[in-house]
């Protein structure tokens, strides 16, 4: 089995008209592709906004992908909640339907 890369990568992105270099030690292009999210967002919040100066539209834009955070995790919680209990419910059926081997010896 090969170890994971653990090898850092250089990548230049361009945000809100701004050029970067990043260090990342996952994919360069998942980095790439994340920073043409974020242009792409603080775009769509400039045209909308109006005349916002870049800080202010980062600020809202960070402010948006917080939001949708919060939400993505209520759903994961959601989610690990609805499978804890189908887990108690097939434990429960499981425990009803075999028999109970642990007073053999």
């Amino acid at each position: 089995m090969d170890a994971p890369d653990t090898s850092k990568h250089t990548v230049r992105v361009t945000i809100f008209n701004q050029t970067y270099t990043l260090s990342t030690s996952g994919d360069p292009g998942d980095t790439q592709q994340i920073a043409q999210e974020i242009d792409e967002l603080m775009y769509s919040i400039a045209r909308r906004a109006g005349n916002l100066d870049s800080a202010r539209t980062a600020v809202l834009a960070c402010l948006h992908l917080a939001d949708r955070l919060r939400s993505v995790q209520a759903e994961l919680d959601e989610l690990r909640q609805s499978i804890k209990t189908r887990a108690n419910d097939l434990a429960s059926v499981l425990d009803r339907v075999l028999p109970d081997n642990t007073s053999e010896g």
